[in-house]
């Protein structure tokens, strides 16, 4: 049996790196798009063994070519997304042309299946451009090719994410901790594994024409996952509610003088709304796409030793 071909934008992210070596594992063959060969493919290369997974360099799609690498292919995945907009990479080509793009280009080319990762809890904030751009996006793959599916999952994590590897440096270092809208906003997080069981499951039951919202087992507050991590560090901080106009003022600064902002006023629109199913769609745990969701709190304790004083020594 002819194993299925895989086209994977943005591999070289979180959920992209833990995906190939996953596939590669069930024998899909994989082509890696990447817009810089030499910075990338050495890390993914040892995802797979050798001939599974090769990589096409492509610096911009505005590109005739872009539409070989689409010919026999069985599934394009799209992981691509920013949480900031910098020169070119702006949340309206990112998340809305883009997809509409390779979306056109698996229509052309009959693919079986177009993955994109959108996010859940932005049906509501109209107010972050951010949220409306991956409305738009979703819009866009649906009035183009009609056997898509789009994931939404809640906040992704693991000990290559942004998110909780963020909140225990800063934890670390910092003797208090601000807490917008008193830390109040609920979301499921999802670990990176069990995103990636999904998308596997996805592709091998060949499913389409379904909007999923992906989420982990438990509703957490961000102010309990903060909690969560300082008791997996085994340190107290002083959280404090912070107003909103001290939140912008240090968005508008982060801004101006950090290349990568570690909060945004675009974020502090979307941190108002919960993170949460909406209840328009189907979840993962309602269509049983995975075996055993892991737990926040379980999964960060096996690695928040690395923010410890004593390191790989400070483990029970």
């Amino acid at each position: 049996m002819k194993p299925k071909e895989i086209l994977v934008f943005g591999a070289s992210g979180q959920i992209g790196r833990h995906l190939l070596r996953k596939l590669t594992k069930k024998n899909f063959k994989l082509t890696v798009v990447t817009r810089n060969i030499h910075r990338n493919a050495y890390k993914l290369k040892s995802q797979g063994n050798a001939g599974w997974i090769n990589f096409v360099e492509f610096p911009t799609l505005n590109n005739e070519k872009i539409n070989q690498i689409f010919k026999n292919k069985d599934v394009c995945i799209n992981l691509i997304g920013v949480l900031n907009e910098k020169n070119k990479s702006t949340f309206n080509n990112i998340h809305s042309l883009l997809p509409k793009k390779l979306a056109e280009l698996s229509k052309k080319n009959n693919l079986k299946q177009f993955i994109h990762i959108s996010a859940l809890g932005i049906d509501d904030a109209i107010d972050s451009k951010y949220a409306l751009s991956k409305i738009n996006g979703e819009t866009e793959i649906k009035n183009t090719f009609e056997k898509y599916i789009i994931l939404k999952p809640s906040i992704v994590y693991s000990v290559s994410d942004n998110f909780t590897t963020m909140l225990m440096t800063m934890l670390k270092y910092l003797p208090l901790f601000p807490l917008y809208y008193q830390g109040k906003t609920s979301f499921y997080p999802i670990h990176v594994t069990d995103i990636c069981e999904i998308i596997e499951k996805i592709i091998i039951s060949e499913m389409s024409t379904e909007t999923i919202e992906c989420i982990g087992p438990e509703k957490i507050k961000f102010i309990e996952i903060v909690q969560t991590i300082l008791k997996s560090l085994g340190i107290k901080r002083l959280l404090i509610p912070f107003p909103l106009f001290l939140g912008r003022f240090a968005a508008t600064f982060f801004e101006f003088f950090m290349k990568n902002p570690v909060l945004t006023n675009d974020q502090l629109n979307l941190l108002k709304y919960d993170n949460i199913p909406s209840g328009k769609h189907k979840t993962n745990i309602d269509l049983k796409l995975n075996s055993n969701l892991k737990k926040f709190e379980e999964e960060i304790n096996k690695y928040s030793y690395m923010w410890k004083d004593g390191g790989e020594f400070s483990r029970d």
